[in-house]
């Protein structure tokens, strides 16, 4: 027991920071194993904090046993320990998470993120759920909360239940809600670590008690995410604010429509991985195609965060003679 909280407090001081919440390539209706392993070891070189494989922008309900195994694996195998890889192993079915989450633990996963189980939206079973796959798995947990997604809020007193829960060490709140991060800290302290799931509102989550962000945006520039979330963590607010209003346009630009559609198009503009998703995603509109890359050029001349992004000019003047990219 006392070896499992002393883990679990080693991993706290490593959550923390720009998180990508990776997409996962596709390629013929394949899982492209190849772009992953590249897209991995890109966003470690360019300074990520850290890994989400199989999440929301995983595109994970449409993955199969065997793929959602095969991309954590190999999301594991190069990052290779040089950052942390918090793979998404959560459902609505109990005994399938906790299937997930013991093939994570297996495989080297630093944590897992185990969203709350959409449909089944009663706030005792949620307790449950969590205290089932806590009892089963001995790794830590990030609780995820995304109203938008599962349909259901979690509400303080749940939150004070899974508090009793040694397993779980942190929440990634997708909520928006800048009043959380705060009352969260304060009333938790250092119990939790709290994780942005809204890169609208990341910089205020993370001058307000936040300790970082899962992010979308950092798929694409993740060495200004990663500068942003620093000054944020070293007590450099305006520092914060200026790179954050570099990313705001093209974040917004992302959420024209659902994730991971126009995140994938931009990282297809940057040579990163083809655009395609599974249904019932499919690719995007031609205005988004046209919002994502200008706002890909603007962010590439102003702050030039990576080398990647100076292909994002040539790609776009190749937009109009193809119908999504």
């Amino acid at each position: 027991m006392n070896t499992n909280a002393t883990h679990n407090d080693q991993l706290r001081g490593r959550l923390f920071g720009a998180i990508s919440a990776l997409p996962t390539p596709f390629r013929d209706g394949e899982v492209d194993l190849k772009s992953l392993a590249a897209f991995v070891d890109w966003q470690i070189s360019e300074g990520i904090n850290g890994l989400v494989p199989c999440g929301t922008t995983g595109e994970a309900p449409t993955l199969s046993w065997h793929e959602r195994i095969m991309v954590i694996r190999k999301t594991v195998t190069v990052a290779n320990g040089r950052v942390p890889v918090i793979p998404g192993t959560g459902t609505n079915s109990t005994e399938s998470t906790i299937a997930f989450t013991a093939a994570a633990r297996d495989f080297g996963a630093d944590a897992v993120l185990v969203v709350t189980p959409y449909y089944n939206r009663s706030q005792a079973g949620i307790v449950r759920h969590f205290e089932s796959i806590a009892a089963k798995v001995d790794t830590p947990i990030i609780v995820y909360n995304v109203p938008g997604r599962t349909g259901v809020d979690l509400t303080p007193a749940t939150i004070e239940r899974l508090a009793d829960i040694p397993n779980i060490v942190g929440f990634k709140d997708a909520t928006g809600d800048l009043s959380r991060p705060m009352a969260f800290a304060q009333r938790f302290g250092e119990r939790f670590v709290w994780l942005s799931g809204h890169d609208a509102t990341a910089f205020g989550f993370n001058t307000m008690g936040g300790s970082g962000t899962i992010s979308v945006v950092s798929n694409i520039a993740p060495r200004l995410c990663a500068a942003m979330h620093n000054a944020c963590r070293i007590g450099d607010p305006h520092a914060a604010r200026v790179i954050n209003n570099r990313l705001r346009p093209l974040i917004a630009a992302l959420e024209l429509e659902v994730n991971p559609v126009p995140v994938k198009h931009a990282l297809h503009l940057m040579d990163k991985m083809a655009s395609d998703v599974r249904l019932p995603l499919v690719e995007v509109e031609p205005n988004t195609a046209s919002a994502i890359s200008d706002n890909l050029s603007v962010l590439d001349a102003q702050a030039r965060p990576s080398r990647a992004l100076r292909s994002v000019r040539m790609a776009a003047r190749a937009a109009p003679n193809a119908r999504h990219l």
